[in-house]
């Protein structure tokens, strides 16, 4: 009953940048973003938030991915279109080896801040701020692009805006036309060194669709099939801005952050009585949890209790990030938790945070085996426990880049600086993306049959 969108400023505030040279002047920037329009709308949060609850029943999978943190460097129609395109091509691969809708969610429109691990580094003896985001600050290792600047905020805004207006468009302009997303998956089979594994799935795909044409259901008699709801999402970091951009909905009297469709609550910023899980509260958005090492299940309890006290389905997110050696160990407590309590939550894996490791030449870098193991072991342990693996959360970008080592290409350390071009972390390039939707329609596949199995011996 005491929530505004301004409660958070009396809480302890991790990872929100506190030496802007000017705090006016960001008061100013925050109060004409105030007047901006929204993002996205009210009803479409809701039609979200209507699509993650029947994920929570297990009807539906949740891919969730993109960028690291989107740059202004990068920005580019293309670059737009080329992350889309992966995520379709994913999102048919997982549709038909679940035999389910998967939700697509991207990372993108607004997903520039992150929490560093320290707050400066230091080069052949300087010592600087961190770089935070391009929200934030600059890359360039200088103290005039390190300071914090307050106008790059619109100019974030600026581009989330256009991002989005290109994802509705490709969306729903024929872009992501079924036919059309399953030939390009095509061509990655062909170009893939484990073929003739992926071989089968696509040709049982293929024969679906030719069935499906010859009985007349094609895009152009069932408009459906050239359409697609995308919706984004970002971290709820940068507080400022997002209580810039809260209004409250005319229809529902509900206060929705229009910056994005979801928010999610970092792993180093989800203490339960510091700022961001205050304003997460009285926000109506669909809401995603990091939850990694050092989470004990009380405290994931008392989160989802604040966040989420009448357990309204599709709400909450949790998503699972211990790396590849620490989920076995981490996850099982936590599941079983949740499970006992009777919450209605969504079950993703980030394969990406819990895995990443420098190389001796100093890139950051995350293997692929480990990535395609943590999502296995996920699937296992979740539905071991009787819950349901219900999505992914990972960071990749469609341009053909050698951040990731290993994967059917085989990238080693010694390429990575050949296309080595993230801002921040080491995404998943789309060939490896591609990899990981098979992994997981395998183990999805493998699923689904034990489920009709059991059908089977019931009857």
């Amino acid at each position: 009953m005491t929530w505004t969108p301004n409660s958070w400023r009396a809480r302890p505030a991790n990872h929100i940048p506190d030496d802007y040279p000017d705090v006016d002047a960001l008061a100013n920037v925050e109060a004409r973003l105030k007047a901006f329009p929204p993002l996205v709308f009210a009803g479409e949060v809701r039609r979200l938030k209507q699509q993650l609850a029947t994920v929570s029943k297990g009807e539906a999978f949740l891919l969730q991915g993109g960028d690291c943190a989107e740059s202004f460097k990068e920005f580019s129609a293309d670059n737009i279109r080329d992350t889309l395109r992966v995520m379709l091509q994913m999102a048919v691969v997982l549709t038909f080896a679940a035999s389910k809708p998967v939700v697509k969610v991207g990372r993108l429109a607004g997903q520039f801040g992150k929490p560093r691990s320290a707050p400066i580094e230091t080069i052949d003896g300087v010592t600087l701020p961190s770089y935070r985001g391009d929200n934030i600050n600059g890359m360039d290792f200088t103290p005039e692009a390190r300071m914090p600047d307050p106008e790059r905020l619109i100019q974030s805004y600026s581009q989330s805006a256009s991002t989005l207006n290109l994802v509705r468009a490709f969306s729903h302009g024929g872009y992501a036309d079924l036919a059309n997303v399953h030939r390009w998956m095509l061509g990655f089979v062909d170009r893939s060194p484990q073929a003739e594994r992926y071989k089968a799935l696509a040709e049982r795909i293929t024969d679906a669709l030719s069935f499906m044409e010859a009985c007349g259901v094609s895009s152009k008699t069932v408009p459906q099939m050239a359409q697609v709801d995308v919706y984004t999402s970002h971290e709820a970091l940068l507080l400022g801005f997002e209580e810039a951009m809260t209004r409250v909905d005319s229809t529902s009297g509900d206060w929705y952050d229009t910056s994005a469709h979801m928010l999610w609550i970092g792993h180093r910023t989800r203490q339960v009585d510091h700022a961001h899980v205050e304003f997460c509260k009285g926000i109506h958005n669909p809401l995603g949890i990091k939850c990694g090492p050092g989470m004990e299940t009380d405290e994931l309890l008392r989160l989802i209790e604040t966040l989420n006290p009448k357990d309204e389905a599709g709400r909450i997110t949790l998503i699972s990030r211990f790396g590849s050696e620490g989920v076995k160990e981490g996850l099982p407590p936590l599941v079983r938790a949740i499970k006992k309590s009777g919450r209605n939550v969504v079950w993703s894996c980030d394969p990406m945070h819990g895995n990443t490791l420098k190389t001796d030449s100093g890139f950051k870098t995350r293997p692929v085996d480990r990535i395609l193991s943590e999502v296995s072991q996920f699937i296992d342990i979740v539905s071991s426990e009787g819950c349901y693996p219900g999505g992914v959360h990972f960071e990749m970008t469609g341009q053909d880049v050698t951040e990731c080592i290993g994967g059917a290409q085989a990238i080693s350390e010694a390429d990575l600086s050949s296309r080595y071009h993230t801002h921040c972390d080491p995404r998943l390039n789309g060939e490896q993306a591609l990899e990981l939707a098979f992994l997981i329609a395998e183990k999805l596949q493998l699923m689904k049959e034990a489920v009709n199995a059991e059908a089977r011996q019931a009857s």
